[in-house]
This record gives structure tokens, C-alpha cells and sequence, in this order.
């Protein structure tokens, strides 16, 4: 498993809605959600948050506004020096999109939404050019039926995974390590071993084996492109899955220990509480 689709496991939207932004009027969206994605479905939509700032989104292409700050949504035809227009085009065929709140985070989510900026635009020159739009016309033809609006959740979840991945990907160099290290013929096969199995015993030599260069090249290579030595890396994302099972209160700390890599409890105790400053009890405690 590659690290970003570790980091989406589990993520999904609620209560997509479509939404027509009628002339002279906005809409709020996002009020206390961490994520919500919008897609411009016809018309062009013009994205301000609460500093002012702008954004403008065109039919085919996809937003996603980290929150919990709300932010508007206005047709962009209506906006101009003169304030919202009156009459003209957008008048009858006002701007149309649909979204979907991401309101119930885990911490393997909120890592990766630490990666990108307060709002993301993927920019798509037509609506035909992105493909999992195609599904969302066939689940907003059945929105209405039986089971309707979780198809249009699932839907825009597929969005987001397009979104996300064809995102990171316009950004070559300044993408995070994860997502370049994924491609890298050295790092990858690590990274995928380290995500599809994170409680094995783990050593460099058994990690260079399965990226199938010698020991000292994998070492070299993988602190080169992820910015830290590989068992580094691999200690960061147990922890990471530390913190969603820790949400659990019917698992021990002993059973979490276990499932993220550590036989001892006290030595799972002590890396939790060098790499997050609290002990597991002590997080736990906090966070309910």
C-alpha cells in the first residue's frame, strides 16, 4: 500500500449536496468541518474565505478548503466592480456545483491534510476531461432513490482521491517526501512494505531486501528523498496509527502496542511519548 492511500483509508464524505449559487446571492459551506470538497458542475464560482481572500473555480474543476473556518461561495458572473448583476446570462442559468463535508478526521487523515495549503484548485479545462465526473452525473440522476445519497458520497470520495493525486502530482519537487518517495524505484517498495505490513519487525536490511538494492544504498538512498533514515519513518507512522487506535477505548494500550509493531508496552510507551510529549494513557485522557 502507498502512503497516500493509507492516509485516505477511512475517509468519507457526508451529506453531499448539489447546490445552484442563484444571482446576486452566496452560500456558506465548511462552518466547522476540516474538509470539504467542491466541484463546479456548470457556471464558474468564486471561493472567499474569511480573510478576503479569492478563488475562482470553473466548471470541471475541483476545490478542496481545509477548514474548520468557513468560507462563500458566489457565481462569478455576478461578481464585478459594480457588485452583483441584476440581469444578463447568469440570471437564468446560474452557477451550479456539488460538495461533500469531511467532518470525522483521524489522525492518518489530518497528516495528510497538514500537506496542503488552506485552499487547493485543480484546474481541468472541460467537465469531459475529468472522468470520475461521468460517475457523478449517473449518481445525481439517482440521488433520489433508494441509497442515492450514499452513491454521491462514494462518488465524490473517488473525486477526491482523483483530486488529491492529480494534484500532488502537478507539484513534482514540492510535493511532500511520501508522495515522491512512493515513486522512487528505492524508497517505494519500502514505503509500500512499511504501509501494507507497519507491526512487522522491520529492520534496514530487511527493507533494503525489499526494494532489492544492498543495505548500505537503500540507507543512503531512502534519507535521501524522505528526509529521515527509514526506520525514523517507520517509528512516525506506527505512532501515527498509535493515534487513531487510541481512539478506540475498548483496546488497551497493550493491544495497540502490539498491533502497531511493539511487544513491550513500556518501549511503545516511550517512543509515543518522545515523538507526541504525553505517555498513550496520558494522550488518550486528553483526547476524550
Amino acid at each position: 500500500m502507498d502512503p497516500l492511500s493509507d492516509m485516505l483509508a477511512g475517509i468519507r464524505a457526508e451529506e453531499a449536496a448539489v447546490d445552484r449559487v442563484e444571482p446576486g446571492r452566496h452560500c456558506s459551506l465548511g462552518d466547522g468541518s476540516p474538509l470539504t470538497m467542491l466541484t463546479v458542475v456548470r457556471g464558474d464560482v468564486l471561493l472567499t474565505g474569511r480573510d478576503g481572500a479569492e478563488r475562482k473555480v470553473r466548471a470541471g474543476s475541483t476545490a478542496i478548503v481545509r477548514g474548520p473556518e468557513p468560507f462563500h461561495v458566489s457565481d462569478a458572473a455576478d461578481a464585478g466592480p459594480h457588485g452583483p448583476a441584476a440581469s444578463g446570462p447568469a440570471a437564468f442559468d446560474p452557477a451550479a456545483f456539488v460538495h461533500g463535508a469531511y467532518r470525522k478526521l483521524r489522525p492518518r487523515h489530518e497528516r495528510l491534510l497538514r500537506t496542503l495549503p488552506r485552499t487547493l484548485v485543480l484546474e481541468e479545462e472541460r467537465v469531459d476531461d475529468v472522468l470520475w465526473l461521468r460517475g457523478l452525473e449517473d449518481a445525481l440522476a439517482r440521488r433520489h432513490q433508494p441509497g442515492g445519497r450514499s452513491l454521491v458520497d462514494r462518488v465524490l470520495d473517488w473525486g477526491l482521491v482523483c483530486t488529491l493525486s492529480c494534484w500532488f502530482d502537478r507539484q513534482g519537487a514540492a510535493a511532500p517526501d511520501w508522495y515522491r518517495g512512493a515513486l522512487d524505484p528505492v524508497a517505494g517498495p519500502a514505503l509500500e512494505a512499511i504501509h501494507e505490513r507497519p507491526a512487522e519487525r522491520w529492520t534496514v536490511g530487511a527493507l533494503a531486501a525489499a526494494a532489492g538494492v544492498s543495505r548500505a544504498h537503500f540507507a543512503k538512498r531512502f534519507t535521501e528523498v524522505m528526509g529521515r533514515p527509514p526506520l525514523a519513518y517507520l517509528t512516525e507512522w506506527r505512532m501515527c496509527l498509535a493515534e487513531d487506535l487510541l481512539a478506540d477505548p475498548d483496546l488497551s494500550v497493550a493491544a495497540v502496542a502490539k498491533t502497531v509493531g511493539y511487544a513491550d508496552p513500556f518501549a511503545f510507551s516511550t517512543a509515543f511519548k518522545r515523538l507526541h510529549g504525553r505517555s498513550p494513557r496520558e494522550f488518550r485522557a486528553r483526547a476524550a
